[in-house]
């Protein structure tokens, strides 16, 4: 067991498992998705309509939305978060293009009536939940939508994106209505898909709605407190600490990150001796918030 958690933080294993979860990705769409006429959510959803509509590949689609955005990601915003999801994109657009040149009939899930369909529109919704949760712990993500949030995160912190996105939802819904035949069926089925995905992948968060506090005692305060502004442009707060069992003096840092940053914050904690922390979920910010990503600390 513990052979298998250092392979899995090795950077090639971590890259393979991306490749495995956007090969997956793409056949749930293909498997459950586009043969029962509906769109899921976000940039995704999208672009199943632009292939409904003139029979071009979301594949291509796929490429044509995210890679300028990465491009931008890499240059702006972390490296290794757009190299990873560069990785994710090419895959599942590979496999996309890939698949439809072949006839996949035989396993594809193709409901006779509105019941087969909803169930067809809950399986996609559980399997690419748990994708996606699997591959933001791999420290990617599947594009679209959440290349635009990082964007949104990185000039507005304090920002909510629930907005955001349910706004991208709703307008895939609404064109949904039109695109296939003015029937309700397809909005209905994209709602139950976005409901379910949403679910799973925030019972994998554990439930992590907003944001997540860490709290964590140390005594290499200053080294993390250098680390995470250097690699994730996050400040923290310093408090002063004290072990009762051992009665030596130690620091707490308090810090507050997004759910896609958890697995770097983890990283960069695992690797000082001394060191534990403990998360909490965060629904909200309120009152003066440092917008500038300038480092704040206290008790220094």
């Amino acid at each position: 067991m513990l052979t298998f958690r250092k392979l899995a933080r090795t950077i090639p294993f971590r890259y393979c498992s991306i490749i495995v979860y956007a090969i997956a990705y793409s056949m749930v769409c293909e498997i459950f998705v586009f043969p029962n006429d509906f769109a899921p959510a976000g940039i995704m959803g999208l672009a199943t309509l632009i292939q409904y509509l003139f029979h071009f590949s979301v594949g291509y689609l796929s490429l044509i939305i995210n890679l300028p955005m990465l491009v931008a990601a890499f240059l702006i915003l972390d490296r290794k978060f757009a190299l990873r999801t560069l990785v994710f994109v090419l895959t599942s657009s590979l496999t996309f293009l890939v698949v439809g040149q072949f006839d996949i009939s035989s396993i594809v899930f193709q409901a006779e009536d509105t019941g087969g369909a909803l169930l067809a529109a809950i399986a996609a919704g559980v399997f690419n939940g748990l994708l996606y949760s699997l591959a933001v712990r791999a420290g990617s993500c599947t594009g679209g939508t959440d290349v635009v949030a990082a964007f949104i995160h990185h000039k507005r912190p304090d920002f909510n994106m629930v907005w955001v996105i349910f706004a991208l939802n709703a307008t895939v819904a609404l064109f949904a209505f039109f695109v296939y035949g003015m029937t309700y069926r397809p909005v209905l089925l994209c709602v139950a898909y976005v409901f379910v995905n949403s679910r799973v992948g925030d019972a994998i968060f554990k439930g992590a709605r907003g944001a997540v506090k860490f709290e964590v005692v140390t005594t290499h305060a200053e080294e993390i407190a250098n680390e995470l502004f250097s690699t994730m442009r996050h400040g923290c707060t310093v408090l002063p600490a004290r072990g009762v069992y051992s009665h030596t003096d130690r620091s707490m840092l308090l810090c507050v990150v997004n759910r896609r940053e958890m697995v770097d914050f983890e990283r960069i904690i695992r690797k000082y001796d001394n060191t534990f922390a403990f998360l909490s979920t965060v629904n909200g910010i309120v009152g003066a918030f440092n917008r500038n990503g300038e480092r704040h600390i206290e008790g220094e």
